[in-house]
């Protein structure tokens, strides 16, 4: 991936100050952000952004890892970081699977196994279609799905997107006929056919997006960008939770650690880089702190509960 140059005079200062009192104590040894996904979408982006500061205003080593975990999603990768020590060495840049679907699942994750540094991205998440695909929207979806299969790939069974995908399609009287979890879902996945609809960040087509078809966002609100494209609540009825992504630690990590982190973290996302890969790509690009995040979680389980329930599971 094109190393991502983070230069902003201002935010550089804010960040120096800010770090300055509590860098003797950390970071003062290498430090490692896990995420557990494929190279070169959001996440990583912006995780290796705040590596890249980190290591700039503390001179300390500090990396991204990415640790796909197929259809397993990004849970081996937060499980690593549960695994790991308490003292900042190791931080998970992870979606809102891992608090809100990895206590469901009895894999070793509880609702406060970790703690939240802050969240600050939310992806702009799309379901697509090739382009010769005999549907453009929903509700042409629904009507196709009625007589023909169609194959929705996906990032995992259990992740909020596709959650949501599964509780459009009974909220509109149609099932997939099949699905798929697949560790990349971009370009080459709906011209060689692998999936009919794949549930992907619009990142991964961009590529091709003159070529395809979206049928619909998964967020709150329409992505500017993709003119006429509704959110997928809006064509389904279903509600509106988002997907994001925030950094989090084990719980007991000292809070001077979890300081640094959201002092850096922070002042990357003001970066004009951050800021500018929001504008060119419809990604929301923000900080939301420790307290507001732990507040937005415990909203999320709920709107989770309900998809959950409108799919059976």
């Amino acid at each position: 991936m094109k190393k991502i140059a983070l230069s902003a005079a201002l935010a550089a200062t804010t960040v120096l100050s800010s770090v300055a009192p509590a860098a003797a104590d950390y970071p003062d040894a290498p430090v490692q952000f896990i995420v557990p996904w494929p190279p070169g979408d959001f996440e990583d982006i912006l995780t290796r952004m705040i590596a890249a500061k980190m290591q700039e205003m503390t001179g300390v080593s500090a990396s991204v890892v990415n640790k796909p975990g197929g259809g397993d999603g990004p849970f081996p990768g937060a499980l690593e970081v549960l695994d790991g020590p308490t003292d900042g060495s190791l931080v998970g840049s992870f979606v809102i699977g891992v608090p809100v679907v990895g206590p469901m699942i009895d894999i070793g994750i509880e609702e406060d196994s970790f703690t939240p540094v802050g969240i600050f991205l939310t992806y702009p998440f799309v379901l697509a279609a090739s382009g010769d695909a005999p549907y453009s929207n929903m509700a042409e979806l629904a009507a196709h799905a009625q007589d023909n299969d169609v194959v929705l790939g996906h990032f995992g069974a259990g992740l909020t997107p596709t959650k949501a995908s599964f509780a459009a399609a009974v909220n509109m009287g149609f099932e997939f006929a099949d699905d798929s979890a697949f560790d990349l879902l971009d370009c080459n996945t709906l011209s060689a056919g692998d999936a009919d609809v794949i549930n992907t960040t619009l990142a991964l087509i961009e590529p091709c997006l003159d070529e395809i078809n979206v049928l619909a966002n998964i967020g709150s609100e329409p992505i500017a960008k993709l003119d006429g494209v509704q959110t997928l609540a809006a064509q389904s009825g279903i509600n509106d939770l988002e997907l994001w992504n925030g950094l989090f630690v084990k719980k007991g990590t000292p809070q001077n650690v979890i300081d640094v982190l959201a002092d850096i973290a922070s002042a990357t996302m003001a970066s004009d880089e951050a800021q500018q890969l929001m504008a060119e790509t419809g990604a929301r690009v923000y900080w939301q702190d420790g307290a507001e995040s732990a507040a937005r979680i415990e909203t999320d389980r709920a709107k989770n509960a309900e998809l959950s329930a409108i799919i059976g599971n």
